[in-house]
């Protein structure tokens, strides 16, 4: 435009009756008439569904967190963050769910002291709040013990990562679960013999190589019974021993160079070591272990999975194996 032509002004834009204001009102209260005009899409009728009109095994919501209570084999009470998996299945002609149903129900117990049993109540809610043939729940947390040194008599807190798991069928059949997981080390019986071989036979000194491991055990508990996330980790240390340590000093880290020697376990020892020891736990109905062992030898890891064997329990189907890599 020429600096000397005259400016030309635009017409200010007034709003209509179809313009919405771009405003948020403080002050807006909503009334029980108001909402009632509000839509509802997750309910809608069936000839709203996108794709093809079938089942839904799951649907939900993930990792929404609070802070949860737990009790400890002692009695004390512990308040921890608690990352929750709620989802229920959806029946063919339903639209979809009111996902913050899942959250409102679930914050209804938030000041219960959480066990495995109490995720029954909390499946029953979700159904019925739902209308749902089938619920499935699952808790993830980080719980702490008291773990002593093995000589020096010092203490650290050891954090397990645990999960309760709750699932609930269309004749309202409870079943549940607690997942462990538990951080050993594992030396090489192999490696092991091979630096005594060269010691004995040439005077060559050797050091056998030993790793970080994890073993992921998952168990359902019987019917009527209760286990204690420390009796789980008794359980494990029975069988395995080795459990990496918090708090050492010199004497400590002799002393588990020692255990190391006296429990050499490959990854199959491992997972056989730990059925013995959950095979004799009454309160145990069906068990699952996966094991994985961050090899310090190769460039990829030794694993293993077992489990018990009932029917219509765990299948020993598992494949993330990578998330028991620390």
């Amino acid at each position: 435009m020429n600096k000397n032509s005259p400016s030309t002004t635009l017409p200010e834009l007034k709003p209509t009756s179809n313009t919405p204001e771009r405003v948020y009102d403080e002050h807006f209260a909503v009334t029980d008439d108001y909402r009632e005009t509000m839509p509802d899409m997750q309910n809608a009728a069936a000839k709203n569904i996108s794709g093809a009109n079938v089942p839904i095994l799951k649907v939900g919501i993930s990792n929404f967190r609070l802070p949860l209570k737990y009790i400890t084999e002692k009695g004390d009470t512990l308040t921890l963050e608690t990352s929750v998996t709620g989802s229920v299945s959806l029946e063919a002609n339903h639209k979809g769910i009111n996902m913050s149903r899942i959250m409102r129900v679930f914050y209804d117990f938030q000041n219960r002291i959480f066990t495995p049993d109490l995720l029954e109540d909390v499946l029953l809610e979700y159904k019925h709040k739902l209308e749902s043939l089938r619920a499935q729940l699952k808790m993830d947390f980080a719980y702490p013990i008291l773990k002593p040194s093995l000589r020096s008599g010092l203490e650290g807190w050891q954090y397990y990562n645990v999960a309760f798991e709750g699932r609930m069928d269309e004749l309202n059949r409870f079943r549940k679960y607690i997942h462990f997981d538990f951080i050993y080390s594992s030396a090489c019986p192999c490696s092991s013999e091979l630096s005594e071989h060269a010691r004995e036979q040439r005077n060559v000194y050797g050091i056998p190589h030993s790793q970080r491991s994890t073993a992921r055990v998952s168990i359902e508990v019987s019917d009527g019974a209760y286990l204690s996330i420390e009796r789980l980790q008794q359980i494990c240390l029975a069988a395995l021993k080795t459990e990496t340590q918090v708090m050492v000093k010199r004497e400590d880290e002799q002393a588990f160079a020692e255990l190391n020697g006296a429990y050499s376990k490959f990854v199959e020892d491992a997972a056989r070591l730990l059925y013995e020891q959950l095979d004799k736990e009454p309160a145990i109905a069906d068990f699952q272990v996966a094991c994985a062992h961050l090899e310090s030898l190769h460039s990829h890891d030794a694993v293993a999975v077992i489990n018990k064997g009932v029917p219509g329990g765990f299948t020993g189907h598992f494949e993330d194996f990578k998330s028991l890599i620390r």
